[in-house]
């Protein structure tokens, strides 16, 4: 499965668990950290919990188990690796603290559409 499919299917399991303002940055080239950060925002830390949940089983069903999963018992920024792909699930404030997207400006930031990302790049 390449980065781009595996994008595709984040972003659609956790558009059914209702993830607040899904982005997707391309950073091939950029870093060596991951080809893409798909990144979301969570309206309390049951649904931060309900997203990695949605994210790492479907995941796991295609056959991409998630590598290491970090920040999801203080429920405020979860990041799960995906191999080249990294899922990063904020709370709304510490993703407007943190504004990885802004971090990242250079890279080109893709806003989906439609949970099948199929508007993407």
């Amino acid at each position: 499965m390449t980065e781009l499919e595996k994008v595709k299917k984040i972003v659609k399991y956790i558009d059914a668990k209702k993830a607040i303002d899904i982005k997707a940055i391309d950073l091939k080239g950029a870093t060596i950290i991951a080809d893409y950060f798909v990144i979301c925002s969570a309206g309390s830390h049951v649904q931060m919990h309900a997203l990695c949940d949605a994210a790492c089983e479907g995941m796991t069903k295609e056959n991409v188990p998630p590598r290491h999963i970090e920040g999801i018992k203080n429920a405020d920024w979860t990041v799960v690796d995906f191999d080249g792909v990294m899922l990063h699930i904020f709370s709304r404030q510490m993703r407007e603290f943190y504004g990885l997207e802004n971090l990242w400006a250079e890279a080109d930031i893709i806003e989906l559409d439609d949970a099948s990302g199929k508007d993407m790049i």
